[in-house]
């Protein structure tokens, strides 16, 4: 028996988050057998009168792959990939799999190579800026059991936070919005953040379920050189097949100049990837009302309400500090009070405290405002 569920977030990323056309072509990739959405999707696309591609990948199988890799061979394949994006008018990624963490055993060296001359050409380079795109999980066994969740709850949960008023949620950016574009100081404060920099002349993107589902954050960048002080992230992070605990930078004039982790080594491996690995592409607010708390997954993570996250690495086209890099890692700082609490100031004044907005204005976009629409 079909889930409604399913044919609904199908509606919404062909009708709303790609706005799918006759004519076009969309590319669905799902890692994982994720098949009830991608039939579902493929079922949609058809009634609007486009054209479905499909390709399925594995953890397991990339791992392999990834394992035995030489720079040749992933520009080979790097150029393959890129050739059939180059084609596509959508993209909508499907991301799940059996294990989050299977490609932890590739050496770090070979994911360099992945990163550099397969995922960064295809992806950043073509499908980012070049096409309609969204990106999301699908709910099973391992998210549920990251999440501390049953299946069924964990589904329950799920739909709940993907299928939202994401345009209602739009509108209720905002006012976020326009206070960020007034805005030049920008300071956070909490256990173990002191942390400044400056915002001014910098676009503010809002983020309501056209690019990522589930969704629900507000960005812009830091002025490159600005970010002076020191962060301390409260989540757990899965990057590139590895988990970092207890991250922590200090920075001078906008540059990493210290870091901590649980895993050192690995971390000043992506730290020195290339120049910008040490500079911040991206400053965003988490605002998802139904997300609480990080199940290890950057989808869900960087929207949790009352968070903030502040990414080493490359900036997006749509809002450009002029940081160019292979890396961009969204870490993530909870601060609600049973995270530890936590205030940013805009221009001096208080505008959020242990997570909730404190001016009339922005009132908007405190939970219960949020889930009610």
């Amino acid at each position: 028996m079909r889930d409604p569920r399913v044919d609904r977030l199908a509606t919404l990323l062909i009708d709303y988050s790609v706005d799918l056309k006759a004519g076009e072509r969309l590319l669905i990739e799902c890692v994982g057998l994720e098949i009830p959405l991608a039939k579902a999707l493929i079922r949609k696309a058809y009634e609007a009168g486009a054209y479905p591609f499909l390709t399925v990948k594995d953890h397991e199988l990339m791992g392999a792959l990834l394992e035995g890799t030489d720079e040749e061979h992933m520009r080979a394949v790097g150029a393959y990939e890129a050739a059939r994006m180059r084609d596509m008018d959508a993209y909508i990624g499907i991301r799940a799999g059996k294990n989050s963490n299977e490609l932890s055993s590739v050496p770090p060296e070979k994911m360099d190579l992945y990163q550099r001359y397969w995922w960064e050409p295809v992806h950043s380079e073509i499908r980012v800026p070049k096409t309609k795109w969204c990106v999301l999980r699908y709910p099973n066994h391992s998210m549920a059991q990251s999440a501390q969740m049953s299946l069924e709850a964990f589904e329950d949960f799920y739909y709940d936070v993907c299928t939202l008023n994401y345009a209602g949620m739009a509108d209720a950016m905002d006012a976020l919005a326009a206070r960020m574009a007034a805005t030049d100081q920008v300071h956070i404060k909490g256990p173990g953040t002191d942390l400044t920099f400056s915002i001014k002349g910098m676009p503010q993107i809002k983020c309501a379920g056209l690019r990522n589902i589930p969704d629900g954050e507000l960005f812009t960048a830091p002025v490159r050189e600005s970010v002076n002080g020191t962060v301390t992230y409260n989540t757990s992070s899965l990057y590139m097949g590895t988990t970092f605990d207890n991250v922590s930078f200090t920075f001078r004039d906008g540059k990493i100049v210290e870091a901590n982790a649980s895993n050192p080594e690995r971390l000043e491996r992506i730290l020195s990837t290339d120049e910008g690995a040490r500079y911040i592409g991206e400053f965003s607010f988490g605002l998802n009302p139904h997300i609480k708390h990080p199940i290890k997954d950057t989808l869900f993570d960087e929207k949790i309400q009352g968070s903030f996250h502040l990414t080493p690495g490359r900036a997006y086209e749509e809002c450009d500090n002029g940081n160019r890099s292979a890396v961009h890692w969204d870490l993530v700082c909870i601060q609600r009070p049973e995270y530890g609490g936590g205030e940013v100031y805009f221009d001096g004044t208080l505008v959020r405290k242990d997570g909730i907005f404190v001016t009339d204005d922005l009132a908007g976009l405190n939970p219960d405002r949020l889930a009610s629409l």
